[in-house]
């Protein structure tokens, strides 16, 4: 009964949908072309990363045993090159076909970091050509005005990537607001539909999350080998810790994923060829922490009050950078590292969609 309940189901689907779903290597070849990268709530508990955890000597013999200064992963390099080749698919879409991509958010409040990476998305957009929509909503809006602003790019067809930008207000249902966007337009890849299909062997999720695709794009055009390697993640948001670990094991990484709760964090990062940090605190990943020769990503970014800045504050990551340039073979500085690719693989996600949207394929 199970068996036939599923194949009904899946006859409903779309056939592109059922394909994306059911075949693995479906919508690779887009990919291929402009990105190097191949086709239980009651246990859970808020990680609250102590600022007062016991910091050990970062001067260790071990350090200042290694001479070489780390290579800087150049994000922003590496997002120019993808974000134009993005361009010159946009436009010979639109040549063909009259149509370009959309894309819409929705920004909640008027928290600054949010303000400026919606700034930073609708610049982007606009280089590439990717019309782009955005609704403002009061930070006291209710959950009904949310839903209902999506519920209208879900129905515009014009828009074919919607994003909602996070953290929303604490009154708020986040995973109940995300749900309601329209799976097919899902370019921030955080459906369950999409995360479940990234975490199992032989089937491919529609978009992955933008963040954890734009670590493992820089790390292959950056030459960086996945396959066999010890990845430590630090971080385990549905955002960022959960799909990179997924996506570092679909790229045959042996992974393991470091939290508030995990006992001795520092000596299991040592152990990473791959650390990948993604926590949220400001300088907490230290010299101690890595292994030397390590390839270090750094996801965190963190304002920190800084008088002498034109804004009053500066942007750090999760590792303190001047001591990991004396220890890893290669890091992502911040910013200028992860947040650009994170900004181009929402473009490429956006591009994506369209494409399925009006059957465009790249040898038209």
């Amino acid at each position: 009964m199970r068996e036939r309940t599923v194949s009904i189901v899946a006859a409903l689907w779309p056939i592109w949908l059922r394909k994306s779903f059911l075949t693995p290597s479906i919508s690779r070849a887009f990919s291929d072309q402009i990105l190097k990268s191949p086709a239980l709530s009651s246990l859970d508990i808020t990680d609250s990363w102590s600022s007062t955890r016991k910091k050990s000597d970062h001067s260790s013999t071990q350090e200042s045993q290694n001479n070489w200064t780390a290579k800087i992963l150049d994000g922003n390099a590496i997002a120019k090159g993808i974000r134009s080749r993005i361009a010159s698919e946009v436009s010979r879409m639109n040549e063909l076909t009259a149509r370009v991509p959309g894309l819409a958010v929705i920004l909640v409040g008027q928290r600054r970091d949010s303000e400026t990476y919606v700034r930073n998305k609708i610049s982007a957009s606009e280089e590439v050509g990717i019309n782009f929509k955005m609704t403002a909503l009061p930070e006291n809006c209710t959950e009904y005005e949310v839903c209902n602003a999506l519920s209208r790019f879900n129905e515009d067809p014009s828009i074919h990537g919607i994003i909602v930008q996070l953290p929303l207000p604490q009154h708020l249902d986040e995973a109940k607001i995300l749900n309601v966007i329209s799976l097919e337009k899902d370019v921030d890849g955080f459906h369950p539909l999409n995360i479940g299909n990234l975490a199992m062997q032989g089937m491919e999720p529609l978009f992955i999350p933008c963040t954890p695709k734009g670590c493992i794009e820089l790390l292959l055009q950056s030459g960086v080998e996945i396959m066999g390697k010890k990845a430590v993640v630090i971080g385990r948001s549905n955002i960022v810790g959960l799909p990179i670990s997924l996506l570092l094991q679909r790229h045959h990484a042996t992974v393991s994923v470091v939290h508030a709760f995990t006992k001795d964090p520092e000596k299991i990062a040592r152990e990473s060829d791959i650390l990948v940090a993604a926590a949220g605190v400001p300088n907490l990943v230290r010299g101690s922490w890595l292994k030397p020769g390590a390839v270090v990503i750094d996801v965190g970014t963190n304002p920190v009050e800084d008088p002498r800045s034109e804004h009053g504050y500066r942007l750090v990551g999760d590792v303190c950078f001047e001591e990991a340039t004396r220890l890893a073979s290669a890091v992502t500085p911040v910013p200028g590292g992860v947040g650009p690719m994170t900004v181009a693989m929402l473009l490429c996600n956006t591009l994506e969609s369209a494409k399925r949207a009006f059957k465009f394929t790249s040898n038209e």
